[in-house]
């Protein structure tokens, strides 16, 4: 009786063991931020902005952190499509702004593609984004081209969805917060070329 209850409370003990190093793999990416838009002193355009969903130009697509903290690295990785993911949260970003986002009848188009969407955890989560724009206007035209790119740190509790959530959604936040800081790329959402008054 007594081998079968140690040997009952060792089971229990390994499944709490394997539980808290089960990794962090294609988790589905959800929106978390916890920093505030920054917007720009310029006006912000009335012209309607169409968003195209992005592309994801990374080369490990499913990769979207990693934990640092013991000698082999635990990956974090998502099924999800980065790309749409991005251009999706800087629609809704843009419209809290005041910019009106339109799917037909614009007069600038934004395109896009991630080129870096990434944490990496050791003493804190560290995260980068960094996407290529576009944007033109009614005729094709390129009146703007270009990086975009924030960052954002956190502490948190070790290896937690929850935190890989929150410092990349805030680095998307900051990655917007420095597009509608830039005085060319708000010309250019206006539907006015880098340069032209």
């Amino acid at each position: 009786m007594i081998r079968a209850i140690i040997a009952s409370l060792l089971l229990s003990v390994a499944h709490v063991a394997s539980a808290k190093t089960q990794l962090l793999e294609h988790i589905p990416l959800l929106w978390r931020p916890t920093s505030e838009l920054r917007l720009g002193t310029a006006q912000m355009t009335a012209s309607p902005v169409r968003i195209v969903a992005f592309t994801d130009g990374r080369d490990n697509k499913e990769a979207i952190g990693e934990n640092r903290e013991d000698d082999k690295p635990k990956p974090v990785t998502t099924s999800d499509d980065v790309g749409a993911f991005v251009s999706t949260h800087i629609r809704e970003l843009f419209n809290h702004a005041g910019i009106k986002t339109v799917d037909s009848n614009d007069a600038v188009t934004i395109q896009g593609k991630v080129t870096r969407f990434f944490v990496r955890e050791a003493e804190t989560y560290k995260s980068e984004v960094a996407i290529h724009l576009t944007v033109i206007d009614q005729s094709g035209k390129t009146l703007w081209n270009g990086i975009a790119s924030g960052d954002a740190t956190r502490f948190g509790r070790s290896y937690e969805a929850e935190n890989y959530y929150e410092v990349l959604s805030d680095a998307l936040v900051n990655t917007v917060s420095s597009m509608l800081q830039a005085t060319d790329f708000q010309k250019a959402i206006s539907g006015h070329a880098s340069g032209e008054q």
